[in-house]
C-alpha cells in the first residue's frame, strides 16, 4: 500500500541522496519490508520492528527514518524510536546483514496536516516528546 506522505518522502530522499543507497519500505514506493533486529540472527524472537526507510553507507545503516500519517500519539511516537534505537542490525536476502552505524539518524516524520491548529496541543507534545528524547541520547549500552 502506497501512501501519499511515505511515497513523496521516498521520493524526495532518493533524488536527494544519489550516492547513498536508500532502502524504501512499500509505502514509500519500495519493494521490501526493512526489518530491524536485536543482533544478528534473523529471526520471530530477533526481529524488533520495520521501518519505512533506511539509507545505507559503507554497507552501514546512517538513517532511519519513520513516517506516521495517522497514529501520532506519544505511545506510537515514542515507541518507532525505542525499537529502532535498540536494534543492531537490518537483515535482509538482498543486503545480507547490516549493521548500524556508530551514529545513527533517527528522523520521525509526523503529519500534522488534519490537526485543527488552533485547537489542539499536538504540535507542542511533538516538540515535549523531542526535548525528552533529546535529553536521554546518545543511548550508550552498558558494558559487561
Amino acid at each position: 500500500m502506497v501512501y501519499d506522505l511515505h511515497k513523496t518522502i521516498g521520493d524526495i530522499i532518493t533524488t536527494a541522496f544519489p550516492e547513498f543507497e536508500v532502502v524504501k519500505d512499500p509505502a514509500c514506493g519500495g519493494d521490501q519490508h526493512i526489518p530491524l533486529f536485536c543482533n544478528d540472527s534473523k529471526s520471530r524472537r530477533t526481529k524488533y520492528c520495520n521501518v519505512d526507510l533506511l539509507i545505507l553507507k559503507d554497507y552501514k545503516v546512517k538513517v532511519i527514518i519513520e513516517i506516521e500519517e495517522s497514529d501520532i500519539t506519544p505511545v506510537r511516537v515514542c515507541g518507532k524510536f525505542l525499537v529502532s534505537a535498540l536494534s543492531e542490525y537490518f537483515i535482509h536476502d538482498r543486503y545480507g546483514i547490516v549493521e548500524m552505524d556508530n551514529s545513527v539518524l533517527f528522523t520521525q516524520i509526523l503529519d500534522s496536516s488534519k490537526l485543527e491548529i488552533d485547537r489542539t496541543s499536538k504540535l507542542e507534545q511533538f516538540r515535549n516528546i523531542e526535548k525528552s528524547i533529546k535529553d536521554i541520547i546518545p543511548i550508550k549500552k552498558q558494558q559487561n
